[in-house]
């Protein structure tokens, strides 16, 4: 009885899924920056209770670390990278509760951390709960491969991308999940996403169609044949590809949102403006979600 308390008490504890503390190169990193910076002990310790606590919820804590180190690094005041830091905690923490539903409906898990910081950046992109929900059930009516969850968050931010460049919510769920229903691997959705946005006014009017473009990917055409012939698009609507291929390492658009040019306003003297601290992210209107990030648009 003794051994199997014991087993059990280690299992509990040495579950990498359900905890992940900060690094203690991280933690290093930080404290680095923090004293080049002039700062004590005190001043980021807020920031670190946050990051350490996400962690312990079972959220990805690399991109809350590096975006710590992102902000000290720019000699911006730990008071302004704190509510950036929890405006990506809020949205890591919806995707992992919109995959875990999907999960208890058949989509099997995968790189589960990876899935959501992917997820987390598709809701920072402007993807909703319901457009991800809708994708889920596409996904998994009469599909012949089984999506993943990371399968999904890739769907989730592809949508987001064609809507960014203009595309129906509802015509680009539509391809989408008829992409995941077909195996798409999540490279190939965010390459079709990418096509479709840098086409976008081509679909809006009338010099391509979005449902032709459906029917292709049902018949089981792949990706990279779908544009081989058609030099229409004029890359107007994504003019930089790279950072929308966010199934590498979990490395999305989620942790990359700059703190960018906050550090020219307090040099400069003119206020302390939190909505400065990421052009499109709007701390103070927290629903206005963030589209920056690492990889630019």
């Amino acid at each position: 009885m003794r051994n199997i308390v014991l087993s059990l008490a280690l299992t509990l504890c040495a579950n990498p899924a359900q905890a992940e503390s900060l690094s203690a190169q991280d933690r290093a990193e930080i404290n680095r920056l923090r004293t080049a910076q002039g700062h004590s002990p005190d001043d980021i310790s807020p920031l670190l209770e946050h990051v350490n606590k996400a962690g312990e919820r079972g959220l990805p804590v690399e991109s809350l670390a590096n975006k710590v180190k992102e902000g000290l690094a720019k000699g911006i005041d730990p008071k302004r990278i704190d509510p950036v830091i929890r405006q990506m905690t809020s949205r890591l923490e919806s995707a992992h509760d919109v995959l875990q539903e999907a999960g208890s409906r058949g989509v099997e898990e995968g790189n589960h951390h990876r899935a959501i910081e992917t997820m987390a950046e598709a809701f920072a992109r402007g993807a909703t709960l319901d457009e991800v929900r809708e994708l889920a059930r596409i996904s998994q009516h009469d599909g012949k491969h089984k999506a993943t969850q990371e399968v999904l968050a890739a769907g989730a931010k592809s949508l987001a991308v064609m809507k960014e460049g203009k595309i129906p919510s509802k015509d680009g769920t539509a391809l989408v999940g008829e992409g995941i229903k077909q195996g798409y691997r999540p490279s190939d959705l965010l390459d079709l996403s990418r096509e479709v946005k840098r086409r976008g006014s081509d679909f809006q009017e009338g010099r391509a169609s979005l449902k032709v473009l459906r029917e292709q990917v049902r018949r089981g055409e792949r990706g990279d044949r779908l544009f081989r012939d058609d030099h229409s698009g004029s890359g107007r609507g994504d003019r930089g590809g790279r950072d929308d291929r966010g199934d590498r390492g979990g490395r999305d658009d989620s942790d990359r949102e700059r703190l960018d040019r906050s550090d020219r306003s307090d040099r400069s003297g003119r206020g302390d403006r939190p909505d400065r601290i990421e052009h499109p992210d709007k701390i103070e209107r927290p629903d206005r979600l963030d589209r920056s990030g690492r990889g630019r648009d």
